[in-house]
């Protein structure tokens, strides 16, 4: 059965690793490198977290790793239960369960984990990207010179933004775009205070227009190991994990995985209605 892989934020519990019995000998830090290199091996990683064990439990640390593929993550967990992995006790690995069933809401990736699946599935040559227009929308000299403004109204620097993504050996393209609006605390900040929020406010507007590109893009991971793309210019954002879909623009490629670099956990959060199972 093939398996859809969205750009987006993984939230399936099928996605999570939960990992105990790690010994409280080493850091945290050493601990979350550790088991980075260990499972990145099963495939492309979006979150390793390191807990230390509650104070009433024995001393060491739990774990939560997040896979963007539910079918890496389950051949990791096969694989690492009850093994030594980097440690003279073996390990517990489990899949992730919830108290409840929990209605997510998927969250697009973050332009620079778009780029990272990309590459990870495509290959740093099988995609490319382009600015088709990046438009200044600020209307500062207006304001500037326009005494009606009112005078709580603080200015401000717009960007209009549209992308292209291309996969040539897929023959797909899909469009972008994305407006952002970056505040000014007064008309009359100096000229390198504004230069340096117009360069932000361009780059924001290039890294969400990249992101909503992508969010067209659903990878399509075959049995066989090869991959497919399917594009859905239209739609919006939606959980693919319980969603029947059919492919418009299909390919077929061999991958190789692409490590990642430093972890952005910002939008990761512990109370996501997850559970260890019972230590025993």
């Amino acid at each position: 059965m093939a398996e859809l892989v969205p750009f987006a934020v993984p939230t399936g519990s099928d996605k999570t690793l939960l990992v105990w019995a790690l010994s409280a000998g080493p850091t945290a830090e050493a601990l979350q490198h550790s088991l980075f290199t260990v499972f990145s091996q099963f495939g492309l990683l979006y979150s390793v977290r390191v807990f230390p064990n509650a104070a009433v439990a024995s001393p060491g640390f739990s774990a939560i790793i997040k896979f963007y593929s539910a079918r890496e993550a389950q051949r990791a967990q096969k694989a690492c239960d009850g093994k030594l992995l980097f440690q003279a006790s073996p390990v517990k690995v489990r899949l992730g369960t919830r108290h409840k069933a929990v209605l997510h809401h998927t969250l697009p990736l973050a332009s620079s984990r778009c780029q990272e699946l990309a590459n990870y599935y495509f290959g740093f040559q099988g995609w490319s990207k382009r600015i088709i227009k990046l438009q200044e929308l600020s209307d500062l000299e207006e304001k500037e010179n326009d005494d009606l403004v009112a005078p709580l109204e603080k200015p401000s620097l717009k960007f209009f933004c549209a992308v292209e993504v291309v996969l040539p050996l897929y023959e797909c393209r899909s469009h972008g775009t994305a407006i952002v609006e970056e505040p000014m605390e007064k008309l009359e900040e100096g000229p390198l205070s504004i230069l340096t929020k117009r360069r932000t406010a361009q780059k924001h507007a290039i890294q969400r227009a990249l992101s909503d590109a992508f969010q067209k893009l659903c990878i399509v991971v075959l049995e066989s190991g090869k991959i497919a793309v399917e594009y859905r210019p239209s739609e919006e954002m939606i959980d693919v994990g319980s969603e029947e879909h059919d492919l418009i623009q299909v390919s077929y490629n061999s991958w190789k995985p692409y490590c990642q670099g430093e972890e952005d956990l910002s939008d990761f959060s512990w109370e996501e209605e997850l559970s260890l199972p019972g230590l025993d």
